[in-house]
């Protein structure tokens, strides 16, 4: 581990990075714009060294400067008391240990569906609930999922909230983002994708019914929370799909819908 160094100033200028992480607007603007995201715990921390993203700096409690001490071997290791912690990020870090990370370039979409080429992936389309952004992307990782499509205005996945309820899946799946929403569904459907989207739609066929047709690559589109999709997502579509519903349920939560969509539609 590099040099530890005992930080006793709240105000100090090395942990800006930490400074203010309950503080969402400012979180979504400082960090792709200084290309870092914060990750919280041992876990999420070490999934995101072992999936090559740069460590800036860690911030620990003392407590926890053992379990950590095969992660950081360059990056300075700040060391504070439970309370200054608090003082700086604005909550109670229960989990004792923060990393500064760097983020990596996206691929290009071409890149993402093209490279390695995926039987099937989810597009997320103006997701703005992190949690539901995290949760989604557990559930892409452990049902199989081959990579993540974000629209512009999706909420980020690699803001604290959404990587702490990933459990740092958002570091092994491929992800990116669309630049032009729907208008990229062209660039699905030429890489040999159906188009499908979850929806409530009069021409919506059943879950069920895609599942039969054994289509060989699928692209899942899922909705922002409460709207859904939008209109020109639906006229994109190749299909549109519902999970029948039961007990006078209209629909799910975006996660809880993904993760029966991905079981339903492995390989």
């Amino acid at each position: 581990m590099a040099e530890l160094i005992t930080v006793d100033d709240p105000d100090d200028p090395r942990l800006y990075d930490y400074t203010g992480l309950t503080d969402v607007a400012l979180r979504r603007r400082r960090e792709p714009a200084e290309g870092l995201f914060i990750a919280e715990g041992e876990k999420v921390i070490k999934r995101a060294v072992r999936a090559g993203y740069p460590m800036r700096s860690m911030l620990l409690s003392a407590k926890w400067v053992e379990v950590m001490r095969d992660v950081a071997t360059d990056a300075p290791v700040y060391v504070v008391s439970p309370e200054l912690a608090e003082q700086v990020t604005g909550y109670h870090v229960h989990r004792g240990a923060l990393a500064s990370m760097g983020r990596k370039p996206l691929p290009t979409v071409a890149e993402t569906v093209e490279g390695h080429p995926p039987r099937r992936i989810a597009v997320f389309e103006d997701l703005v609930d992190h949690a539901n952004v995290g949760a989604a992307f557990r559930n892409a990782a452990a049902l199989g999922v081959d990579a993540v499509l974000l629209t512009p205005r999706c909420a980020d996945p690699l803001y604290r909230r959404a990587v702490k309820v990933s459990m740092g899946a958002v570091f092994q799946l491929p992800w990116t983002r669309l630049e032009s929403w729907p208008g990229d569904a062209e660039i699905l459907r030429s890489a040999g994708f159906l188009v499908a989207a979850l929806c409530l739609s009069d021409r919506a066929i059943t879950l069920d019914e895609l599942v039969s047709r054994k289509a060989e690559k699928l692209a899942l589109v899922f909705g922002t929370e409460g709207d859904g999709l939008t209109r020109g997502a639906l006229a994109a579509a190749d299909e549109h799909v519902s999970i029948p519903m039961e007990a006078g349920v209209d629909s799910l939560n975006v996660a809880a819908a993904s993760a029966v969509v991905f079981y339903a539609t492995r390989p």
